[in-house]
């Protein structure tokens, strides 16, 4: 009896001792592995090291030391089922580090993909059109990783093995059961699918929703986040962008036209204030030299309708180029040409008839 409990105990130090060891293994490889990659991670020329430095700061490669343990500990010193029990919390541990590692890898990816495909940049409609693709793809990696590992540790336990088996090869029930429970969230997912790749939108997109200007900020699972010119924020499902007309302003290109309408007299010389208008672009470090127009598009029995078109490289200097043509036209008309302001006419009779009383 006490040679049992000497030789249990010996047992025990001898895995403790291997779980010990194994950890140390395992800290000396991540403590390489870091070294590798934190070597030139500061510099701007080694992006790959950058990413990985700073997507796997932190982790602790579990996997490493519970492989090692696992290949070297005393198989005889413990009974079976106890034995299975440190199998087990072993398997489910080392699937717990892949999964942390895969989706951390997700993120490398992403990060690399989004540094090469830079929308600092003026003309970036490639860019955020990848961009949008990248961010849908990664969410459902994400998903697909955790339901694979989470079946994978339900395979680990014979009591809820089969609800392992149903999760990885009933998807089609499983599919239709939760198709009749969760028929918007489906249809915001195949939206999110549909609006990826066939993009009606994209990050970044200069939109009119719902009467309100703004960009795409976010396109999530299932709704998306419009940042509106003054900071709000308008949460749209994301079926919305299928099911509804809207305005996209940067559908294929960033440039836009921006117009500006003035209302004067018709004494005004328009040869003068093509001039002015050719001057104040020229000066201007938002216009970008694609198109200048000034057109009389309007007249009334009271004044004339002069609309000034310009091209400018996105929409917010579109919005501000615009407000800088205004402001520089009506300060140019008055004080050139006050007496052709628009101004109201009107004609009295019968003045002299109250003279002569």
């Amino acid at each position: 009896m006490i040679l049992d409990f000497y030789k249990d105990l010996n047992h025990i130090f001898q895995s403790l001792i291997i779980l010990g060891l194994s950890l140390l293994a395992g800290y000396i490889v991540r403590l390489i592995f870091f070294r590798i990659i934190s070597s030139g991670a500061e510099t701007s020329e080694d992006s790959i090291k950058r990413i990985l430095f700073k997507r796997f700061k932190g982790a602790w490669l579990l996997f490493i030391p519970i492989i090692i343990f696992l290949i070297f500990y005393p198989r005889d010193a413990f009974n079976e089922d106890t034995a299975k029990w440190i199998i087990n919390i072993s398997h489910i541990l080392i699937i717990f580090s892949f999964v942390t590692i895969a989706i951390r890898a997700v993120n490398v990816v992403q990060d690399f993909l989004y540094e090469k495909y830079d929308t600092s940049k003026t003309d970036n409609i490639k860019e955020r059109r990848v961009r949008t693709q990248l961010s849908f793809v990664k969410k459902i990696l994400v998903v697909v990783i955790i339901i694979i590992a989470l079946a994978i540790v339900l395979l680990n336990f014979e009591s809820v093995r089969k609800y392992g088996t149903a999760l990885l090869t009933s998807a089609g029930i499983a599919g239709i059961i939760i198709g009749f429970a969760a028929q918007k969230t489906l249809g915001n997912l195949l939206a999110g699918f549909q609006i990826a790749f066939t993009q009606p939108i994209k990050i970044d997109d200069v939109v009119i929703v719902e009467n309100e200007w703004g960009w795409i900020e976010e396109i999530n699972l299932t709704y998306v986040v419009v940042k509106i010119w003054d900071l709000r924020r308008l949460v749209v499902p994301i079926t919305y962008f299928v099911d509804h007309p809207f305005q996209n302003w940067t559908r294929t290109t960033a440039d836009l036209l921006g117009s500006v309408f003035l209302y004067v007299d018709y004494n005004v010389p328009l040869k003068k204030l093509r001039e002015k208008f050719d001057a104040v672009l020229e000066e201007s470090s938002l216009w970008d030299k694609k198109a200048k127009v000034l057109q009389v598009t309007e007249s009334t029995e009271r004044s004339m309708q002069i609309r000034l078109l310009m091209s400018a490289r996105n929409s917010p200097e579109a919005w501000d180029l615009r407000c800088e043509v205004r402001e520089k036209m009506i300060d140019f008309i008055q004080k050139n040409y006050p007496e052709s302001l628009p101004k109201m006419r009107a004609e009295i009779s019968g003045l002299n008839k109250i003279y002569e009383k």
